[in-house]
């Protein structure tokens, strides 16, 4: 990571370019912090430099930190826009190393820029009682073109002005109407564009009428308005067309049907009926040759959770509770990039759920499952692919994975609960690590903050393996497990009895779904094997989509997973709610 990419102001559009506020922007003589300033910040600014996410040490929610500066000095003198990396990193050639935001990113509009350069050179303005807060950038030809060409340009275009309006072109966007002027940057409420689209869907004035598909969905309006506030963005060069609105999404054919189908190969390839039979084996994904690892884990009782004497102990890993686990194969590592990949990036055209756009009817088992759409940007985050493990999957996406190996191969596969993975983790040990209750060993069996190269991950395989096989099980990355987070998971469980045999916490909400283990990021005494966390919102604070993803988690660079394969085969119903279990959407 370059030190100067803490100085970053991420572009509010993933294009450079000029854009359409351009005589607006002339206009604005001394600009107002909150009205110009404010919104280009909070949407491009504070994703990467805030309380929880100050990279390069670098904060830019208050003035005060902001002027403080990072790990290179202040990025702020108010008065001096040639000594403040806050706007003259913007300005640099769109080849430069150093300039911010880099292009692969999105350069920033150069009225966005000089709206920086003024609001300095005039002193920096910004009320003490004001403290930013990270806002969706909001793209033009993501976002607003879609928009407008599929719910305005037949009515309003060259050929067809209704009310004279024409918003085919940024020159007649912002300049024609009869409610003129339609667009007005950083004004979204002066924006008849807006403020007619966001009528009541009663009203004789809405935009789009009710007749023609109106009123606009609430994610569209908060785009639009965002758009105008963020400095309505149009780059140079983009003429509109009317285009059909889009209809539903293909159906999805990855359903019930599916699994059954999926159940039925599974029961006719799987052999071993009895744990005896059960043997650690190497196997290969069919579609793509990549090697696996599992090791058999033969069924057991043990107890779960730290006692209350244990160093760095939490309150959700109690009270101990006895627990019967029954035998299972695990992946000795990580699932790595090598393997996943292959299922994250294809070439076919999906909808946001995963499922396919144009399912063809010769499609097998495996290609109708629902996989990730492209990501915006390289997921490994340069840390590495090749024999790295997987990172920033949702659980969701996990889940699908198991799915789409367990289509290939004939053996079902699937996240292990938290009993399996404490158990698997502790390997008929009792102590706090597998190793023993000493943090300081950690060094020798584990990747943790403490030892990892250049602080982030490393390639599987390359520590000492517990004493059942499993590499980096408590550190390198933490693991998903298929349970929904409860705090009282513990006392939940012991009041289960005999019932709690091959439970697990079915979600019923989006947060907080639970991970297991440590990672690089973590201090030794957080890689004991009854550490437990409950994923968050924050996991995915970086995504720039409306609404945002399911497949992806941008800010848990920390988290991957390793997969089970249980001796017993469930109904196919189990086998879809395994693969399906949470809630996709916030």
């Amino acid at each position: 990571m370059r030190p100067t990419s803490l100085l970053a102001i991420a572009s509010i559009l993933p294009f450079g370019g000029a854009s359409v506020f351009a005589e607006a922007a002339a206009k604005i003589e001394k600009p107002d912090f909150k009205q110009h300033v404010k919104p280009i910040l909070e949407a491009a600014c504070v994703h990467c430099h805030n309380d929880k996410s100050d990279k390069g040490g670098l904060n830019v929610t208050t003035l005060e930190l902001t002027v403080k500066g990072g790990d290179n000095g202040t990025a702020l003198v108010p008065g001096d826009p040639a000594k403040s990396p806050l706007y003259t990193t913007t300005v640099l050639a769109a080849d430069e190393d150093a300039v911010m935001p880099p292009k692969k990113e999105g350069l920033l509009a150069p009225e966005q820029a000089e709206i920086l350069k003024l609001w300095v050179q005039q002193g920096a303005a910004w009320p003490k009682d004001v403290k930013l807060e990270q806002t969706v950038r909001v793209s033009f030809e993501k976002h607003i073109q879609p928009i407008l060409e599929e719910n305005c340009l037949s009515c309003h275009n060259a050929d067809k002005a209704k009310g004279d309006l024409n918003l085919a072109t940024k020159k007649d966007a912002f300049t024609t109407g009869e409610n003129a002027p339609t667009i007005i940057a950083f004004n979204s409420a002066k924006s008849s564009v807006y403020s007619l689209a966001s009528l009541p869907a009663d009203h004789d004035d809405l935009m789009p009428p009710a007749k023609s598909g109106g009123p606009l969905k609430k994610e569209q309006l908060d785009l639009l308005r965002g758009w105008i506030d963020q400095g309505a963005v149009w780059p140079e060069g983009v003429t509109l067309k009317a285009k059909e609105k889009k209809g539903p999404t293909t159906e999805s054919l990855d359903n019930m049907e599916l699994a059954k189908k999926i159940h039925d190969f599974i029961v006719q390839t799987s052999k071993e009926k009895a744990e005896g039979e059960m043997k650690a084996y190497d196997s290969k994904v069919p579609k793509t040759g990549i090697g696996y690892k599992m090791a058999a884990i033969k069924g057991g009782e043990f107890l779960m959770g730290s006692p209350d004497s244990e160093q760095g102990r939490k309150d959700d890993e109690g009270p101990q509770v006895k627990v019967k686990v029954k035998p299972f194969w695990m992946g000795v590592h990580e699932v790595t990039w090598d393997e996943y990949l292959p299922f994250m990036i294809t070439d076919v055209g999906r909808n946001k759920n995963g499922s396919k756009q144009k399912p063809n009817p010769a499609d097998g088992i495996a290609d109708v499952i629902s996989q990730p759409t492209t990501p915006y940007t390289e997921m490994s985050f340069g840390m590495g692919t090749d024999g790295y493990p997987a990172i920033c999957m949702t659980q969701h996406a996990a889940n699908k994975y198991c799915q789409w190996l367990s289509a290939q191969t004939g053996h079902f596969y699937r996240l292990p609960t938290e009993q399996e993975w404490e158990y698997a983790a502790r390997a008929g040990t009792t102590t706090a690590f597998y190793w023993g209750n000493e943090a300081g060993q950690a060094k020798e069996y584990e990747w943790c903050y403490d030892n990892a190269p250049n602080f982030q991950y490393s390639q599987v395989g390359k520590k000492k393996a517990n004493p059942w096989g499993l590499y980096d099980i408590l550190g390198n990355v933490c693991e998903w497990t298929i349970d929904q987070y409860e705090p009282d998971y513990y006392k939940n469980l012991a009041a289960l009895g005999d019932k709690s045999v091959g439970f697990y916490v079915k979600s019923k909400k989006p947060y907080p779904q639970t991970a297991r283990g440590g990672s690089y990021d973590d201090d030794a005494i957080g890689l004991r094997a009854a550490v437990r966390r409950g994923s968050n919102p924050d996991w995915k604070q970086q995504d720039p989509q409306l609404p945002k993803s399911i497949w992806y988690l941008t800010d848990a660079k920390f988290l991957g997973f390793r997969i089970v394969r249980p001796l017993e085969i469930p109904s196919a119903e189990e086998m879809f709610h395994y693969w399906n279990n949470g809630v996709e959407k916030e």
